[in-house]
């Protein structure tokens, strides 16, 4: 039996202490850190929260974009994507590559800034 706190429940213990204690009693240049570290900690917990399914989405794109096996790790996966594109394999003209590109690009902004205005307009569009 597992007991102890997990990682996410760690950093989020941490992001309570800084917005509800700390945070308040901050003003300044403190102040202004303090917010950063509340930043920070939100991207760290979405990541932890989104990491798993957009690797395994990514993956399986991959997968398909560039007819590898299954068992081929997505750091091969993405060094193998590069390395056409820098052959000209695959180029912006292959609707494939921008669709992978823009559904990369679209977990990367949930995890960095999910507030970005043009991101709601981007998962809704084909």
């Amino acid at each position: 039996m597992h007991d102890q706190p997990s990682v996410r429940e760690l950093v989020q213990a941490v992001k309570n202490f800084v917005d509800e204690t700390a945070m308040p009693e901050l003003t300044g240049r403190a102040g202004f850190h303090a917010r950063v570290a509340s930043n920070v900690l939100g991207t760290i917990l979405r990541d932890i929260d989104t990491r798993f399914e957009a690797d395994a989405s990514e993956k399986t794109r991959l997968l398909d974009l560039l007819e590898a096996p299954a068992d081929t790790s997505l750091s091969k996966l993405n060094e193998d994507l590069r390395q056409r594109i820098r052959a000209g394999e695959l180029t912006i003209r292959s609707d494939d590559l921008m669709r992978h590109l823009k559904m990369t690009a679209i977990d990367q902004l949930k995890v960095d800034q999910p507030n970005y205005s043009a991101l709601k307009k981007a998962i809704e569009e084909p």
